[in-house]
């Protein structure tokens, strides 16, 4: 499958429009990944810097009442599974291999709602540490998130070399994580109290 930077860029782009006649979210909100849009930039690559895209998992239990979390590694933060877009990926398989990779768990499956929306649950640009480790300033994450189901009973067997952890919390931590994702996912009734 070939790649065109160009396409990702269109694909992107409708997302944010469609995301924000949905959720009645303001053009302001992704201006900055608006602006590198409109400029051209690569926004596909890791080393595409102010910002670049990423993309994550909320993974809710059948009932929509838990989510699964990793102590991710480097932020020490527990956050919902995530990282950075690889192409040729749809954002919704980037998104699961994410899912998969850092929880270990198997049979994880995307929302249905999202196939029958086209649309993300979340789209949110946040700021990141500089790594100088890595030679990354400090930079902005483009993240583009979707609602995975998580069967019964399934073992999490998180990656150790990327997180700390796993774990099944109450629905209410993503308050301070990702308050516009909950709100979405509770108005659209894909997440209960």
């Amino acid at each position: 499958m070939t790649f065109e930077p160009a396409s990702f860029r269109r694909n992107v782009l409708s997302l944010l429009n469609d995301y924000a006649i949905a959720f009645d979210v303001t053009e302001e909100r992704h201006a900055l990944l608006r602006r590198q849009i409109a400029n051209g930039d690569d926004i596909h690559s890791r080393r595409t810097f102010p910002g670049h895209v990423t993309t994550s998992a909320f993974i809710l239990d059948g009932a929509g009442e838990r989510i699964l979390l990793i102590h991710h590694r480097s932020l020490d933060r527990w956050l919902q599974p995530g990282g950075h877009y690889e192409a040729p990926e749809d954002l919704e398989t980037s998104a699961l291999r994410e899912a998969v990779e850092e929880t270990g768990m198997e049979g994880l499956m995307i929302d249905p709602w999202h196939r029958t929306s086209g649309l993300p649950i979340d789209i949110d640009s946040h700021r990141i540490p500089a790594r100088p480790d890595r030679g990354e300033p400090e930079h902005w994450h483009h993240d583009i998130r979707y609602v995975v189901r998580a069967g019964e009973r399934i073992a999490i067997r998180p990656d150790l070399r990327e997180v700390h952890g796993a774990e099944w919390r109450g629905l209410q931590e993503l308050e301070d994580i990702a308050p516009q994702a909950l709100r979405n996912m509770r108005r659209l009734g894909l997440a209960h109290p």
